[in-house]
């Protein structure tokens, strides 16, 4: 019954009703399940209007009843106050693009097998279909001269199997007579991804493709020149054999009013680029590094482009180079940044590059002065910063922000020209507020561990709800993959760092040798020695937290992917009785078979050595492979396959699960026939989470 005094309501009263809806607020918080995770909104390549008033970002829903991915266009004022729907068109959407004045967004729409080109007029207009196409387009982006667009899409340049024979209209049948044969999930056939260009109102059989005539495919980023009279892009022009083994990508420029290709990078070799200044010459060689993501200058006097050194290594230090295109030379702008460039972006007075970087588990924003190379790291905390966009004015920054924690949402950031100092981080959208305010939050830190050899190793201690540390956990060895990839800041949709800890497990996550972020020497080390320094690091880190006293030392699993599961496989039979329970995702297992197997030679012939034929490196293949230690392997492992995994192909799995059942080892094999390196539809998902923390549960009981 409630008393009311003249005033009102009393105050004890209040703070009663104040205490009931706190309590009864508390009382709804819950841990995060794959349904949570499996609900939340995605946003990805968002990009600041010319005006510096809105930002346009593509929205991704998982439909988990539908099982598949639903996506809208959205564009939320700069203040995050605003937001409207673009899209009203029924498909799946992607490609997002500002016209060069503000007044039109464009955008590509896939359904029944086609993909169209709509543009809607901004801010009240509806949606007008440009161009219709057979085959999918992307990459779309608009010249600066708004008359153009540019895009990417599948062209025929061989004979079909049905031309070949066509008394045999029913066979299905692939044949090859070089590698490489296949491409991450898919089968290489007749057609190649090559670049067109069209007026912005043209009908699709005005679309000019700017390779006609070659049978090379595949970029590695588009960029006009501000003129608009010409298309830079990056593209492997090398054929058979020599694709499956090289990284030799190279910048191209095309100029529409001749319909010439001239490669600006031909040439680069080692010795001109550790001078710090490329000499182009003639020499064609075929086995360099990548050249890749063209950007001009907004005044047309330079292009700048990441590059690596050298040649066969995916995980070479990524530089961020510049071309003089009236000196047409070349040079390094970051040769005293010992990390890697990933994307970049100019300012619009071309006096500043704002880039990526991996640096100790995050990846941060960098600003790069022009003129002196000078280098400023211009954002802090545990966060990883991507999807950079900057204003015309140069005074804003907008980007993407994640951690452990978080998903990523936009952000804004005022900056100074004058001293290129950043100002405050300033929120723009909050899409998955509803959800995170009804979960129980994980929690993290960084930690840096003491290898056996002394140096000192990062990792991410990631610890469940309402953690106490009087309590004991069993606790999860999260393997990184790569071999050379950072474990960071990311709110991953697969391995989701509060997900798996949720139901009571504390994650230690180490970037062991092979990890980028923390200079190119400890990326080095791993190639060649899998087995050695980097799994001894995650021993290491195992053995470090294991000593805690809230860990429970008789309950400890090792989990990974990819090269992570090649991590857990290779344990599996060195732990010497540290772990109880394995899982490995897409794992290697036998690296003479996956030398036979997968797709990207060039991977295998660097952090390989070459063939397991060779003389030279029979040892490696002795020592670093997994199964050379079946005869040890005597606990319990999950094994989790992906049927169009062609980077691991799935045989991989089934040999290892074949030692496991042999030796009448507790095992279990979880195959997704649609699947490739990662399991990427909702409900595929939720039932690898449910069996695989099940099975943990099951034997960390034993």
């Amino acid at each position: 019954m409630f008393y009311f005094n003249k005033k009102g309501i009393s105050p004890i009263i209040i703070f009663s009703l104040t205490l009931i809806l706190t309590m009864n607020m508390n009382a709804q918080k819950k841990i995060i399940t794959p349904e949570d995770l499996y609900s939340m909104k995605r946003i990805s390549r968002q990009t600041v209007s010319p005006d510096g008033k809105w930002v346009l970002y593509l929205e991704s829903i998982p439909n988990i009843k539908e099982n598949n991915m639903q996506t809208d266009i959205f564009v939320v004022s700069i203040d995050g106050k605003s937001t409207t729907k673009i899209s009203d068109v029924d498909g799946a959407k992607s490609y997002p693009i500002w016209s060069p004045k503000g007044d039109k967004i464009s955008f590509v729409v896939n359904s029944d097998g086609n993909s169209s080109i709509f543009t809607v007029a901004f801010p009240n207009g509806k949606p007008t279909r440009i161009a219709t196409f057979n085959e999918t387009v992307s990459d779309l982006a608009y010249s600066p001269n708004g008359e153009y667009f540019s895009f990417s899409k599948n062209v025929k340049i061989k004979q079909t199997i049905a031309e070949k024979y066509p008394n045999s209209p029913k066979a299905n049948v692939r044949i090859y007579d070089e590698l490489p044969i296949r491409q991450w999930d898919y089968w290489f056939d007749e057609n190649v991804s090559q670049i067109f260009y069209m007026p912005v109102q043209g009908a699709a059989n005005t679309a000019k493709n700017i390779m006609a005539n070659e049978k090379f495919g595949g970029n590695y980023g588009i960029a006009w020149s501000p003129d608009s009279k010409e298309i830079a892009y990056s593209c492997k022009k090398v054929s058979g054999v020599d694709k499956a083994r090289s990284t030799n990508s190279d910048i191209y420029i095309y100029t529409l009013a001749t319909g010439k290709t001239v490669n600006i990078t031909e040439g680069m070799t080692v010795s001109d680029v550790k001078s710090g200044e490329v000499k182009i010459t003639t020499l064609n060689e075929k086995m360099l590094g990548y050249d890749n993501h063209p950007k001009y200058s907004p005044d047309g006097k330079y292009i700048s482009f990441a590059s690596q050194e050298r040649a066969g290594f995916e995980s070479d230090r990524i530089r961020l180079m510049l071309y003089d295109r009236t000196t047409r030379k070349i040079s390094e702008l970051t040769k005293n940044f010992d990390q890697w460039v990933m994307e970049h972006i100019w300012s619009k007075d071309s006096r500043s590059i704002y880039f990526t970087a991996p640096i100790k588990g995050c990846y941060h924003i960098f600003n790069l002065t022009v003129s002196d190379n000078k280098i400023n790291q211009i954002t802090k905390g545990d966060f990883d910063f991507a999807g950079l966009s900057i204003t015309d004015d140069s005074k804003t920054l907008v980007f993407g922000r994640c951690n452990f924690l978080q998903p990523l949402d936009i952000f804004q950031m005022p900056i100074s020209s004058a001293t290129v100092s950043a100002g405050n981080i300033i929120p723009i959208t909050n899409l998955n507020k509803e959800i995170l305010e009804r979960l129980e939050p994980s929690s993290f830190e960084a930690k840096w561990i003491t290898t056996r050899d002394g140096k000192k190793m990062h990792a991410w201690v990631v610890y469940p709800p309402n953690f106490d540390s009087t309590k004991k956990y069993p606790m999860i060895l999260f393997c990184p993959g790569g071999p050379q990839q950072m474990i960071s800041q990311s709110y991953g949709y697969r391995w989701n760092m509060s997900l798996l800890s949720a139901k009571g497990h504390i994650i230690v996550a180490p970037n062991r040798r092979g990890c980028p972020g923390f200079g190119q020497d400890w990326v080095d080390i791993i190639s060649k020695d899998w087995g050695g320094g980097a799994m001894n690091d995650l021993l290491d880190a195992t053995d470090a937290m294991a000593k805690e006293k809230f860990i429970d030392e008789n309950k400890l699993i090792a989990a990974g992917a990819s090269a992570g599961g090649y991590s857990t496989f290779w344990l599996a039979g060195n732990h010497e009785g540290r772990f109880k329970v394995f899982l490995s995702h897409n794992g290697l297992f036998n690296l003479k078979s996956f030398y036979g197997s997968t797709e990207e030679l060039f991977f295998t012939d660097w952090d390989f050595g070459g063939p397991y034929w060779e003389e030279k490196n029979k040892e490696f293949y002795v020592k670093n492979c997994p199964s050379t230690y079946a005869d040890k392997w005597d606990t319990p492992i999950i094994i989790t396959i992906g049927e169009k995994d062609f980077r691991v192909p799935y045989t991989q799995g089934l040999e290892a699960f074949t030692v496991a059942q042999i030796k009448r080892i507790p095992s279990k094999l979880l195959v997704y026939p649609e699947m490739n390196h990662f399991i990427g539809k909702t409900q595929e998902y939720i039932i690898w989470y449910n069996e695989v923390f099940d099975f943990f549960e099951k034997h960390l009981q034993r």
